[in-house]
């Protein structure tokens, strides 16, 4: 028996809030989660700037990453009990897939850096390339891991990771619309920031699933279980994840870092002892593997710790609401109303503040579930029931109250501001009640007006 297929003496646990025991038996899984490479997880939080938001998320890349192999082991022990194939494409569970399916499950997110989104967003980085590379370059521990298995294995893993992968079980178990990755973090978000309507029942679901040639369908008898974690995703992403704090805290994020790299790039002297030189790769758009490997949410705090002492007052500020918890405010607005925005960041101009660095807009828009379309860029992998003479029906086609909300985006577009413009213009006088009020007059019942 190959090294990489050796099964561990006796199998290790991990105790987990979601799913109680997370099971290692293969010792290729274990020895991954041992990398530098993937302990680097437990320095990047889940969920970002939602922490600020519900206290109780602080939970990492590290253990959802656990979970999700958790899941697809479940999955595939699943699919080789009930679904075994017997003859070649029958289109049924070949467990010599088990392998490459649990490594990708594990590592699918090993890419992921410090506040992730944000991160990407100024650095023009792709977490989903950082995985790929992490798998491929032979300068990683990862990548001499998976190399036990076979020279071609870290590109096989890589390819799930892709969506490339010839066998579409495998990757529909990482990356579909009701995947590992999706099921996991819905539970443990969930669980993490106390919000009950993100739990869905997950036993019941991977009851139901099963392989075809094509994929991964779902018993039509399951389909009520289907239609609560699509209601549950519904409601987290409302909720938890496009919470307009969370977003204001990203806004500040977002500018705190533009504005370092502005100063970065202005300044002759790159050599004060605050120096942020692990930034300096990113500021200079010349980063290597290892330099982004170094980088984790501390990494980004220590910063912003030595930032808030900044001779640049902007800097200092956006540093102090960042990490004192001082979220700019924020108002809906819609196409019409979006008119309204140029003279409300002129107003906030007038009471001293640069609208470039305290003001901004932002959109979050979802759909809970999208029928196929192959005219779409991206193209989502439906949702499909297979009934009781195996033929498939997808889901919105039979249940209502998918149909109800398919295809359909949720979410808003809000303008955010900093919150000294709602001060009150009663009592004292105060230099910029003028334009308080003004400013003021623009807005009613969380909507610019």
């Amino acid at each position: 028996m190959p090294y990489s297929a050796e099964r561990l003496p006796r199998e290790k646990v991990f105790r987990d809030p979601v799913h109680n025991y997370i099971y290692i038996q293969h010792r290729i899984i274990l020895d991954l989660i041992n990398t530098k490479e993937f302990q680097r997880l437990r320095r990047i939080k889940q969920l970002g700037t939602a922490s600020l938001v519900f206290h109780g998320a602080e939970h990492t890349r590290f253990t959802h990453s656990l979970g999700v192999y958790e899941i697809t082991r479940r999955i595939c022990d699943n699919f080789q009990r009930n679904f075994p194939t017997q003859t070649p494409g029958d289109g049924l569970w070949d467990d010599n897939e088990r392998l490459v399916a649990l490594c990708a499950a594990l590592l699918h997110d090993i890419g992921h850096g410090p506040y992730s989104h944000t991160f990407e967003h100024i650095f023009q980085t792709d977490h989903e390339a950082i995985t790929v590379a992490i798998l491929t370059s032979p300068t990683t521990e990862v990548n001499q891991v998976l190399r036990s298995v076979s020279p071609e294995f870290p590109e096989q893993v890589a390819s799930v990771i892709k969506k490339t992968y010839p066998n579409p079980q495998v990757v529909q178990m990482i990356s579909s619309q009701i995947d590992a990755d999706r099921m996991d973090y819905l539970l443990r978000d969930a669980y993490h920031t106390g919000t009950k309507y993100g739990t869905f029942d997950l036993t019941r679901i991977l009851r139901v699933m099963r392989p075809y040639k094509d994929g991964i369908c779902f018993e039509v008898s399951g389909m009520h279980a289907v239609e609560d974690y699509i209601v549950s995703r519904f409601q987290m992403y409302q909720q938890i994840y496009f919470h307009p704090v969370s977003r204001s805290m990203e806004v500040i994020l977002n500018h705190l870092l533009k504005r370092a790299k502005e100063d970065y790039e202005k300044t002759s002297n790159k050599n004060e002892a605050a120096a942020p030189y692990l930034l300096f790769p990113f500021f200079d758009h010349e980063f290597n593997l290892d330099d982004y490997l170094l980088l984790d949410d501390g990494t980004l705090t220590t910063y912003f710790a030595h930032w808030r002492q900044s001779s640049d007052p902007i800097l200092a500020d956006l540093a102090h609401r960042f990490l004192d918890r001082k979220p700019l405010k924020s108002v809906k607005f819609d196409e019409q109303t979006k008119a309204e925005i140029p003279e409300l960041k002129q107003l906030i101009e007038k009471a001293g503040f640069n609208s470039t660095y305290y003001t901004d807009t932002n959109n979050s828009y979802d759909l809970p579930y999208d029928a196929y379309d192959p005219n779409m860029k991206n193209p989502m992998t439906q949702i499909e029931l297979m009934q009781s003479d195996g033929h498939l029906i997808e889901l919105s086609t039979v249940s209502a109250l998918v149909s109800a909300i398919t295809g359909k985006f949720s979410g808003d577009q809000r303008f955010f501001f900093p919150k000294e413009m709602l001060a009150s213009t009663d009592g004292n006088v105060e230099l910029f009640d003028p334009v308080y009020k003004a400013f003021q007059a623009h807005l009613h019942n969380d909507y610019i007006i």
